[in-house]
């Protein structure tokens, strides 16, 4: 079990880093509190209702790229620091620790310890930390996600079936059951923060996706 501790270690700087709440930093740089426009929501989606598709895309960026430093740093170290790191691969008894990693990237983003544990969604930084741990569940993810989202133009459907389906791609890919658990948390926790988007969907209520236009730009 020599991995507990530098696991610890490399969930705890995840936590920390991926909590930085990049979505409330750029609207904050136009004056806006994304906080208190739209959805009250920091991710991209109510970044681009609220600012614009340049704040969106830069929101969704910066989100993919904290987790997927998180978890592709968390790699090489591994790596780098034991030589059974073969083990580290799909399916062996210690792919649970990149596992946590990137448990612990979306769990920073969702419950921020900046924003008194309240922040995103999570899908943006899973999304990064999913390429980081595994390309093949990245793309899973974002097939899900376009699947679901694009005719619908329902984000937040996407977002969903997207997180339902990471333990699902996790078990087809051959991780061992150990390192799937992280993944049903993972799914459950952005379940949980899509709760009322599921309610809104639910009772034909759901707003569908349009990005913010400048009154200058509509004249």
């Amino acid at each position: 079990m020599k991995l507990v501790i530098p696991t610890l270690v490399a969930c705890a700087i995840a936590y920390f880093v991926c909590g930085i709440p990049f979505g409330m930093l750029i609207a904050r740089s136009r004056g806006v509190d994304v906080r208190h426009t739209g959805s009250g929501n920091i991710g991209a989606t109510n970044v681009g209702r609220s600012i614009g598709a340049w704040a969106a895309g830069l929101t969704l960026l910066l989100d993919a790229s904290k987790g997927w430093a998180c978890t592709g740093l968390a790699t090489w170290a591994f790596s780098a620091s034991f030589a059974d790191a073969a083990t580290l691969a799909p399916g062996q008894p210690f792919d649970w620790a990149l596992a946590c990693v990137y448990g612990a990237c979306v769990l920073g983003h969702v419950f921020s310890p900046y924003l008194g544990f309240h922040g995103g969604k999570g899908i943006s930084v899973g999304f990064g930390a999913a390429l980081g741990l595994d390309p093949r569940i990245a793309f899973g993810l974002l097939a899900v996600f376009l699947v679901f989202a694009l005719p619908t133009r329902f984000v937040s459907l996407g977002s969903s079936c997207a997180a339902v389906s990471l333990p699902i791609w996790t078990i087809v890919l051959g991780y061992s059951p150990v390192a799937v658990a992280p993944m049903l948390v993972v799914a459950a926790c952005v379940v949980w923060a899509h709760r009322g988007n599921i309610h809104k969907l639910l009772h034909h209520e759901e707003k569908r996706f349009s990005f913010h236009h400048d009154e200058g730009k509509s004249k």
